[in-house]
């Protein structure tokens, strides 16, 4: 990090956010449990384990088709929980709101909260409210933290791609970052772009029931794909070889992907996971997840190979290109 100050682009989830956190978060806080650098942290409690994740949202704007950041904060902090193979049980709430924000907005968020919560099966059980001068938290942040359990049958996933695993996705991607890009920039698209911000816990644990060693597990965000392939292949040296047409991407995606020069694997998801897996439970997994609203399109994309940790992505042609880690901001406020 040789400026030394903060960026945009330490918020994206890709490599300068990684040095962030390995140059500064980690000399000062690192222990066995935040040095897994996993989105929730997996710690022993009188015998059994728990896992605790936190978040923050600061998306803009609020309000986006298919969701809004109330909903966006129950679900990221959910669907975090679940990637690490818990059962989400309990939410804290804590909100930053600027002096004279409409009531009629916190109503109609907290709303939102609540049948997002329901909708996962999870308890708000305690929470924080800070009011700050106008033009000091661009309307309203929430921070949450998370809590969940360890089912007998379900222990902690172990997190680690191993050679010859599939990659299974569990649907399209980049429906949310490109949602909130045309709410922000009023941007018109026919059929219009709506988020996928939707609870995983139920989705995960019909996963696991159908394949009992899924390897590794993640919900990719900030960042998007990319992000969370090229963590996997530099993490384990392995390399992952994604199927460029096996990538499911809806029409309007694509279209506005092609439109604005943005790349689908770098933009953010909130209701889609990635997994590796043994390639003999993959059809099993395929076939129970199909029967699930939230996963009708999903499909394996790719393998896991021997190689030095680098992300490829291969053409029906047999050519090969190298997808880096993202280097900057897409798209910047996007969670």
């Amino acid at each position: 990090m040789k400026q030394r100050y903060i960026e945009m682009r330490h918020g994206a989830g890709g490599d300068a956010y990684r040095q962030l956190v390995e140059q500064i978060f980690l000399p000062y806080f690192g222990n066995p449990y935040l040095n897994a650098l996993q989105d929730s942290a997996i710690c022993p409690a009188e015998g059994e384990k728990l896992a605790i994740t936190t978040d923050s949202f600061v998306v803009k704007p609020r309000f986006f088709p298919g969701g809004d950041i109330g909903r966006l904060a129950v679900c990221g902090t959910v669907n975090d929980l679940s990637m690490s193979g818990a059962v989400p049980r309990y939410l804290t709430m804590g909100m930053i709101i600027e002096n004279g924000f409409p009531l009629d907005e916190l109503e109609r968020i907290c709303a939102s909260v609540a049948q997002a919560a329901a909708e996962a099966q999870v308890t708000v059980v305690t929470g924080d409210t800070k009011v700050v001068e106008s033009g000091g938290a661009d309307g309203i942040y929430i921070n949450t933290a998370g809590v969940g359990v360890f089912l007998p049958a379900y222990p902690p996933l172990p997190g680690k791609i191993i050679e010859g695993d599939v990659i299974l996705l569990s649907g399209g991607l980049a429906e949310h970052g490109l949602a909130v890009l045309a709410a922000r920039e009023k941007l018109d698209f026919d059929p219009p772009l709506c988020s996928d911000v939707a609870p995983l816990n139920q989705l995960t644990a019909v996963l696991r029931q159908a394949a009992a060693d899924v390897h590794a597990l993640r919900d990719p965000t900030r960042g998007g794909l990319a992000v969370t392939l090229n963590e996997w292949a530099s993490d384990s040296g392995l390399d992952i070889l994604l199927d460029e047409e096996a990538v499911p991407l809806k029409p309007a995606v694509r279209a506005a992907c092609e439109l604005l020069g943005l790349d689908p694997l770098a933009i953010a998801n909130e209701g889609k996971f990635v997994a590796a897996l043994p390639p003999r439970q993959a059809e099993a997994a395929l076939s129970a997840l199909h029967r699930n609203s939230l996963a009708p399109d999903a499909t394996v994309i790719g393998r896991v190979v021997a190689g030095s940790g680098k992300l490829f992505c291969q053409n029906t042609f047999g050519g090969r290109r190298m997808i880096a880690m993202p280097q900057g901001e897409q798209l910047p406020r996007i969670c």
